[in-house]
C-alpha cells in the first residue's frame, strides 16, 4: 500500500490509528470508500487548491471526500497544506524539521525548496516530532487521489489577514510554474448548537463562494462567522488567486451532528474548490 519509499528521518504519526486506521489496507480502503461515495459535479477549468476539514475521518472524511473527489488520477509535483496550528509555538508560521510525513499509505517527502523560497520571506518557524492534526489528516486523501508528490507543510500560529497575505503571495511566487496544488484545512464553528452552528458556518462559506479572503478573515472579527483556520482559508485563497483560480466552488457542508445525531453541540465541515476558469496566457 505504499505510496512512496521509506524516509530515515519521516515525521511519526501520532493520528494512526486514532484519528483514521492504522492499517494501510484499512485506510486505503475507509479513503477509496469516501471517494467513491463523494458526488461532485465534474469541473469545468484546472484545480487550482481545495478546502477539507481536519476532524478524524469519522466525522469529517465524508466531507473531505468532496474536495479530493475530482483530483483522482491528476498528476501535481507538490501539494502545500496549509492549517492551523492547535498548539502554542513561538512564531506565525511553522513547518517542519522533517524530510518527510509518515502516514499508513507510506512517507510523503517534503518539498524543500519550496520551504526554502517561502522562507526568504517569511518567517517559517522549524518543528520536530509535533502532535499537529490539521496537515496530517488531509494526507491520505491525498495520497489515494494523487500517488506520489512532495509536500510543503505550512501550520499558521497566526490567523491575522496580514500573516494570509504575505504568505498566499509567497506562495504563488513559490509555486510558480510548478504542477501544484494549494489545500487549506479548517474546520468550521465549534460547539454551537446545530441551528447557531449553520448560520456562523454560512457567514464563512458565503466569504470563500465570494472568493473574497479577507472577507473570511472578517467574518470571525464581527462575530457573524468561525472558522479555526480563517488564516489558512486566506492564505490558500490569495494564492490561488494569483495562481489564476477565479471561481470558488462549495462542494459539501454538513456538521458532527450529521453523523452522531447530537445536535447540542456540533462542528461544521465545509469542502470546497478553487478553480482556474479561464486558461492561463499561453495555454493552448
Amino acid at each position: 500500500m505504499s505510496t512512496t519509499n521509506p524516509v530515515s528521518d519521516a515525521r511519526p504519526s501520532p493520528l494512526a490509528g486514532k484519528w483514521y486506521p492504522a492499517s494501510p489496507e484499512r485506510l486505503a480502503q475507509s479513503i477509496d470508500t469516501f471517494l467513491d461515495q463523494a458526488d461532485v459535479a465534474p469541473v469545468e477549468g484546472r484545480i487550482v487548491g481545495a478546502l477539507a476539514p481536519h476532524a478524524g475521518h469519522r466525522y469529517s472524511g465524508a466531507v473531505a471526500a468532496h474536495a479530493f473527489k475530482r483530483l483522482r488520477g491528476e498528476s501535481v509535483d507538490v501539494v502545500a497544506v496549509v492549517g492551523p496550528s492547535h498548539y502554542p509555538y513561538r512564531g506565525p508560521i511553522l513547518t517542519t524539521g522533517h524530510d518527510a510525513y509518515s502516514t499508513p499509505l507510506g512517507d510523503v517527502p517534503i518539498a524543500r525548496d519550496v520551504l526554502d523560497a517561502l522562507r526568504a520571506e517569511v518567517a517559517l518557524e522549524t518543528v520536530r516530532d509535533d502532535q499537529e492534526h490539521s496537515l496530517e489528516i488531509e494526507l491520505p486523501f491525498l495520497q489515494r487521489a494523487l500517488g506520489a508528490f512532495q509536500l510543503a507543510p505550512l501550520t499558521l500560529v497566526s490567523q491575522t489577514l496580514a500573516t494570509a497575505q504575505s504568505l498566499g503571495a509567497a506562495l504563488a511566487r513559490a509555486l510558480a510554474g510548478r504542477r501544484a496544488l494549494l489545500v487549506a484545512s479548517s474546520d468550521l464553528s465549534h460547539f454551537y448548537p446545530q441551528g447557531i452552528a449553520a448560520q456562523l458556518d454560512a457567514a464563512v462559506l458565503s466569504a470563500i463562494e465570494d472568493f473574497d479572503p479577507a472577507a473570511v478573515i472578517r467574518a470571525e472579527d464581527e462575530g457573524r462567522g468561525f472558522a479555526c483556520g480563517r488564516g489558512a482559508i486566506a492564505a490558500v485563497m490569495f494564492a490561488a488567486r494569483a495562481l489564476g483560480a477565479d471561481t470558488a466552488r462549495i462542494v459539501d457542508y454538513a456538521t458532527s451532528g450529521d453523523v452522531t445525531g447530537d445536535y447540542s453541540q456540533v462542528v461544521g465541515y465545509g469542502a470546497a474548490l478553487f478553480i482556474a476558469s479561464r486558461p492561463a496566457s499561453g495555454d493552448v
